[in-house]
C-alpha cells in the first residue's frame, strides 16, 4: 500500500519512513505573517479604510484602466515584510491596491514616498498625481 509522504511530497510505501525533506514550502516569515488571523482582520479593515478601491487609480497615477476601480484589490506593505515585519500590521505602512498597481508598487515603479502619500484619507490627488508625472 502507498502513502504520500509529508516530508518530501513523494509517494512511498506504507512501512517507508522517509527521512527526506525537499524544501520548506511556505515557511517564509512573509508567509507565516499572511497565514494570521490578525493579518486578515487587519487586510479587511484597511480595504474597509480605503472603501474597497484602488488608491492609484483614484488618483490616476500609471495609467488607471477606471478612475473607481474595485475589483482585484489586494493589500500592498509599503515597506515591505521581508525588510521589517514589526510594520506589517502598521495602518501608515499598508494600501489598498489594484492587482495592476500592485505589481508595479512590487517593482518599484510607483515609489514608497507616493504610497505613503495615498493612504491619507484626506490627500490631495491631483497634487499627487502631478507630483508622480514629474518624476
Amino acid at each position: 500500500m502507498l502513502k504520500s509522504c509529508p516530508k518530501c511530497g513523494r509517494i512511498h510505501d506504507f512501512n517507508y519512513e522517509c527521512r527526506n525533506r525537499h524544501y520548506n514550502k511556505g515557511q517564509s516569515i512573509a508567509d507565516k505573517f499572511r497565514n494570521k488571523n490578525s493579518w486578515k482582520k487587519k487586510r479587511d479593515l484597511i480595504k474597509d479604510r480605503d472603501k474597497h478601491l484602488c488608491r492609484c487609480c483614484l488618483a490616476d497615477i500609471v495609467n488607471a484602466s477606471k478612475q473607481f476601480n474595485f475589483s482585484n484589490l489586494e493589500v500592498h506593505h509599503i515597506i515591505p515584510l521581508e525588510e521589517d515585519v514589526s510594520l506589517g500590521l502598521d495602518d501608515d505602512n499598508l494600501i489598498t491596491l489594484c492587482s495592476y498597481h500592485h505589481k508595479l508598487a512590487e517593482n518599484g515603479v510607483i515609489s514608497r514616498k507616493i504610497l505613503r502619500e495615498l493612504t491619507n484619507e484626506n490627500a490631495d490627488l491631483l497634487k499627487i498625481k502631478e507630483e508622480y508625472e514629474k518624476k
